[in-house]
């Protein structure tokens, strides 16, 4: 007895140490073959977007499940520049490409335009001006994700790759629906699926439950600007949806026969760009009607307005005061 217990020991003594510097060991590289399998299999691939990809120069970053910007930051960017993809869209991957540290992959072509080979041979006109040809589907309203890891790239399987991806690509999904169902909270999809408008729902949420509107109308109450989609026709039930700029505010049901329910309070809080992410100082090259060097006037408290006070008119200079006859 006393033996085995010794040779238990021993064997554990030895392996232990073994165990410990395979557990420390750093993963492989990732090889060649791998590079390539992997842009073979996901290059041209159709993905559902789980999240907002603003289009520009600035992509998203992803490392360690944490994706970069977001919250108010991608907020802007988004109001910014425009999305290039929201959740639900189907983006297809144009470009994969391994850089160190992270793996960049592009959707809808990319950010940048890039010129194909024929774009750069000029041909010589009958007027002697060159003329260059040129592709029209080349258009960069593309965006793209860096994947990025601890110092360097490593050996991975495809399924690995798929869960890294997971917060910004649905490989599984097979419908938009499901694709956006998953990127909500519990009880907005549970009322998406039940088709149900609750108030605080934005546009998106709204569609998805209840289709596109097939009657929209604008009015104005209390000074505030609205806008109503309208959902059935008597005798069904009819839905009267208002929104305030990108929120429901007020929801009421016409039922046949003859009630009206009206729902004004907040059900979900849907977190939206906020009005400061909007007032952001603008590109450089943002279209303007300003002629070139007019400068536009200072907004300050004291005058809101971005049209200057007008001062009061001033006695012509051929005028004096009338004077005093009274001796």
């Amino acid at each position: 007895m006393r033996f085995c217990l010794g040779f238990r020991l021993l064997v554990l003594l030895l392996i232990s140490p073994a165990l410990a510097a395979a557990q420390a060991a750093p993963p492989p590289h990732i090889t060649k073959q791998t590079r390539e399998q992997i842009i073979h299999a996901f290059a041209s691939e159709l993905v559902y977007i789980r999240t907002n990809f603003p289009m520009g120069k600035v992509g998203l970053t992803l490392r360690n499940g944490t994706l970069t910007p977001s919250g108010q930051e991608l907020q802007r960017l988004m109001s910014l520049w425009g999305p290039a993809a929201k959740p639900g869209d189907q983006a297809r991957i144009t470009d994969i490409t391994f850089k160190g540290d992270h793996i960049r992959f592009e959707i809808n072509g990319g950010p940048i335009k890039r010129q194909k080979w024929y774009q750069r041979i000029e041909i010589d006109g009958a007027s002697g001006a060159p003329v260059t040809p040129s592709d029209s589907r080349a258009n960069p309203r593309g965006s793209f994700v860096d994947l990025c890891f601890d110092k360097y790239v490593p050996e991975m399987t495809g399924p690995e790759l798929k869960q890294g991806l997971r917060p910004v690509f649905d490989f599984d999904s097979k419908t938009p629906l499901q694709a956006y169902l998953e990127t909500v909270p519990p009880k907005v999809k549970d009322a998406i699926q039940k088709h149900q408008v609750l108030v605080g729902m934005n546009h998106d949420m709204v569609i998805f439950a209840k289709g596109r509107p097939p009657q929209k109308v604008r009015e104005r109450a209390d000074e505030v600007q609205y806008e109503e989609w309208i959902y059935g026709t008597p005798p069904q039930d009819v839905d009267f949806v208002r929104f305030v700029g990108d929120e429901v505010v007020r929801v009421e049901t016409m039922k046949v026969d003859g009630q009206k329910i009206v729902r004004t309070e907040k059900e979900v809080d849907v977190a939206r760009p906020a009005l400061a992410a909007r007032q952001q100082e603008r590109p450089a090259n943002a279209p303007t009607l300003r002629r070139p060097g007019e400068e536009m006037p200072d907004t300050t408290p004291e005058n809101p307005s971005r049209v200057p006070p007008v001062a009061p008119p001033s006695a012509p200079p051929d005028q004096s005061p009338t004077p005093n006859l009274v001796g």
